[in-house]
């Protein structure tokens, strides 16, 4: 059970605040939800008996953040070939709400040297989102700096394992995740 003010993140809207524990009648159930102000000025209804089978957790640790930003930094993982199924698998990873398995379609899809579908760079910008939104609270930073720090380990990670594919003109120019990421 998680207390007003408790950091929290849910799995497909991201980081935010409970704001709120209010009993609400809806659809003639009465029932008391968490009441989460999240990025944006968004407000999102969880309720309580629900928010465990949800997905609902505390926002990581400090000492968790590193561990996350090096999933960043590492080589991608396979991917499948078929958009649809591949599509699908990081849908799954992105509803699991595990920082790692959203750190890891963000890592992904950013090494993927070929274009991305237009359903794939929604779900990369969401992934992204929610991945800025968690660490942003972790580390009780700006989310212009975490997404400086996130952009930057993309980066390196990038001219790590893929700096044979692309030419070096490339990557003196342009930041790689301006490439990938909106």
């Amino acid at each position: 059970m998680f207390n007003v003010g408790d950091e929290i993140v849910h799995p497909m809207h991201g980081a935010g605040v409970v704001d709120a524990i209010e009993d609400k009648n809806i659809l003639g159930e009465q029932q008391a939800y968490y009441i989460l102000k999240m990025p944006g000025e968004v407000k999102v209804m969880v309720p309580v008996a629900k928010a465990e089978q949800i997905g609902v957790r505390s926002v990581i640790d400090k000492s968790s953040v590193e561990k996350v930003l090096r999933v960043l930094e590492t080589d991608e993982t396979e991917m499948s070939m078929n958009w649809n199924k591949r599509y699908r698998d990081n849908m799954e990873k992105m509803k699991s709400g595990d920082i790692y398995e959203i750190a890891d379609v963000v890592r992904n899809f950013k090494q993927k040297e070929k274009g991305l579908s237009t359903g794939e760079k929604k779900m990369l910008s969401k992934a992204k989102q929610i991945l800025v939104s968690e660490l942003v609270l972790a580390e009780n930073t700006e989310q212009d700096e975490m997404e400086k720090i996130i952009d930057n380990k993309i980066n390196t990670s990038f001219k790590e394992f893929k700096v044979e594919n692309v030419p070096v003109e490339a990557l003196k120019t342009e930041s790689i995740v301006k490439k990938f990421i909106p």
